[in-house]
């Protein structure tokens, strides 16, 4: 249901419903190189009948319509953004501009080593920064998204487990688990053994002993977990995972809560992925670009993907493709380079002191958040370090469910938090402020949550049908995922 509810204002329409015909918007230069017919270039049986129905509309509609659909579209830009585990914080833009630098935005894939010597460095230097952040001996900057940085985690437990002659069958998560850690496990061609935690929200000791044996290649463990919470038995967790030779991984996901003050690698992990579009600055969100790099120890190092970079003596840097044991190779080029020019700029500008503090503020936003709304909403869990995991179950009563809590803030002018995750929580209400936010607007988050909850108490209806100032109402998410719509088929 669209919400143009004001007959002043231009309707929501499609730049194909803006399209008149002979209207131009662009203008093409003539080309500066030789040209040839087209059908010189391509078969006739690849050549279009007819021209392709694109809409013609002049520049100043096409920016207009754009930009209209940028403003209706919440972003972290635009307001607070509190989606609990996807660290949805501001970004400088600085590190958008040194990401565009021509001399590194405008880099060819293809370029010869020789050629891409800067590029090499800073990937170099980044490298060797997440190296120091994470305690780890070496690291890959390959994969694409932390979910491929943890399945290069899993083919390393493959690998260094089959060099040894036993490559072991199973992999135990919690039960706590982001929803990629067992899909990724069961890729790597494991079984996926989830522990139930414990009445604090984190992975039991004595209930992981029980669970290990000769056929366990390591266990995938969050830190802090996806409820928030710190494992603090992370050092005993470890040792009873290596005594029976298997490896400790690292889903850094919530690294964002440790980075400056804690490193996995003294806490007894093996194998560390960085999202770099989480904590060290790419805006989150939209599909990517994301990238993954994974850190490990150094026993871990042979069997890294292909090729790594190594600086030489005399300080230049090369790709070496003779590496046995790698996994191989797990992205098409060199891995999302922009984004490594975006972590590197944040990591370089803040420095070891402000990387600290970034995550001592995102704890501290979050205990005073969690403050705020404790009482009125359950935490069966308690607080979290950089995030709560709130339940919504109290509002049942009045016949409010968190997804109504969820449509009803958007009336707010800010995003819903993530909702029914980890599914160990019902009426799962996940929030993450950042470090980015000021005390001003979390306390207007809080005081957003406490009305709702009151708006539940006395008109829950209200609430049912929320939102009412947004773009789109409610909509079928179950027909639009099974049924979408997303072709223009014009008049007919």
């Amino acid at each position: 249901m669209m919400n143009d509810s004001n007959p002043l204002q231009r309707p929501t329409t499609l730049i194909f419903e803006r399209s008149r015909s002979g209207r131009r918007g662009t203008s093409v230069p003539k080309p500066d190189v030789p040209t040839r017919p087209l059908d010189d270039l391509i078969p006739a049986s690849a050549l279009r009948g007819e021209p392709p129905a694109l809409p013609e509309v002049p520049e100043n509609e096409v920016a207009r319509h754009f930009t209209a659909i940028s403003v209706k579209n919440h972003h972290v830009d635009k307001g607070f953004y509190p989606l609990g585990s996807c660290t949805m914080k501001y970004n400088p833009k600085v590190n958008e501009l040194t990401a565009r630098l021509p001399g590194l935005g405008d880099l060819h894939p293809f370029l010869p080593t020789a050629a891409a010597q800067g590029a090499f460095r800073l990937m170099w230097e980044l490298g060797e920064m997440l190296k120091e952040i994470a305690g780890m001996d070496a690291i890959t900057l390959q994969p694409a998204a932390g979910a491929q940085g943890e399945l290069v985690g899993a083919l390393l437990f493959r690998a260094y487990h089959a060099a040894k002659g036993d490559p072991r069958k199973k992999i135990i998560i919690p039960d706590s688990a982001h929803g990629t850690n067992p899909a990724t496990v069961i890729m790597a061609g494991y079984e996926a053994v989830t522990l139930k935690s414990n009445k604090e929200g984190r992975m039991d000791p004595a209930v992981l002993e029980a669970a290990l044996g000769e056929d366990v290649a390591g266990v995938m463990l969050t830190n802090p977990n996806t409820l928030g919470k710190f494992e603090s038995e992370i050092e005993t967790i470890a040792s009873l995972v290596h005594d029976v030779g298997g490896l400790m991984y690292m889903d850094g996901a919530n690294l964002n809560a440790l980075v400056g003050t804690t490193r996995p690698g003294d806490l007894g992990y093996d194998i560390v992925h960085f999202n770099l579009h989480k904590t060290f600055s790419t805006p989150h969100g939209g599909g990517g670009p994301g990238a993954g790099p994974v850190a490990v120890k150094e026993h871990l190092a042979p069997y890294l993907p292909l090729p790594t970079l190594q600086r030489e003596g005399d300080g230049t840097f090369s790709l070496d493709w003779d590496r046995p044991t790698s996994i191989g190779k797990v992205h098409g080029f060199w891995g999302n380079f922009g984004v490594m020019v975006r972590a590197y700029t944040y990591i370089r500008m803040l420095g070891p002191d402000g990387l600290a503090e970034s995550a001592r503020v995102a704890i501290l936003n979050n205990a005073y958040m969690s403050a705020r709304l404790e009482g009125t909403y359950d935490l069966p869990f308690g607080r979290g370090m950089h995030e709560s995991v709130f339940s919504g179950s109290s509002l049942k009563e009045h016949g409010v469910r968190t997804l109504d809590i969820a449509k009803r803030i958007l009336d707010f002018g800010m995003h819903s938090p993530t909702v029914y995750f980890p599914l160990i929580v019902p009426e799962a209400i996940m929030a993450e402020p950042t470090e980015t936010e000021t005390k001003e607007e979390l306390d207007r988050f809080c005081d957003a949550l406490l009305q709702i909850a009151e708006e539940a108490a006395t008109d829950p209806e209200f609430v049912q049908k929320a939102p009412y100032t947004t773009p789109v109402r409610r909509l079928d998410e179950a027909q639009a995922s099974r049924h979408p719509d997303v072709r223009y088929r014009g008049e007919d």
